[in-house]
């Protein structure tokens, strides 16, 4: 990542990331966000940017007492190959940890890419805050073909 910075998101970054999450999204392989959801949920965001540009967004979502989400993971395909992606995660998972976290999980078309961060498949089912918070409100509720996983972080 070496012409790229990683940090957190800022207000005037939130048009960009839904721009990029929404690329991902007409596409069927991410859910969409509205400008709303992300500008309250501002504070979960990293962003990776070049210049002025974003060019790839993760967030850490706390979603029960132990319990954190890494979702909206995006890239700009012009930028796939250039670690991204890991970079975005490895933050999130720092974040997860220092934030007292004990578990994180993902909801995910590409499991193997989180499986090389040591998550591992679980059922929907497992994760039932999440499924009754955000899920039911889904458009692909109930028949999500995301899989699940999740990965146990050390303090």
């Amino acid at each position: 990542m070496a012409n790229f910075k990683l940090r957190k998101a800022a207000i005037g970054d939130i048009r960009q990331i839904q721009t990029l999450i929404n690329v991902y999204a007409k596409q069927g392989l991410m859910i969409a966000r509205s400008l709303n959801e992300l500008y309250e949920n501002i504070r979960d965001f990293w962003v990776c940017v070049s210049g002025a540009r974003v060019i790839g967004c993760a967030a850490v979502h706390v979603s029960w007492e132990d319990l954190v989400e890494i979702k909206s993971v995006a890239v700009d395909k012009a930028f796939h190959r250039h670690k991204i992606g890991t970079g975005l995660i490895r933050a999130c998972l720092r974040e997860a940890r220092q934030l007292g976290a004990r578990k994180v999980f993902v909801l995910t078309y590409i499991p193997e890419f989180f499986r090389t961060f040591g998550f591992r498949k679980i059922a929907h089912a497992a994760l039932p805050h999440k499924i009754w918070a955000e899920c039911i409100n889904c458009p692909k509720f109930p028949d999500c073909q995301e899989t699940a996983l999740i990965k146990t972080i050390a303090k």
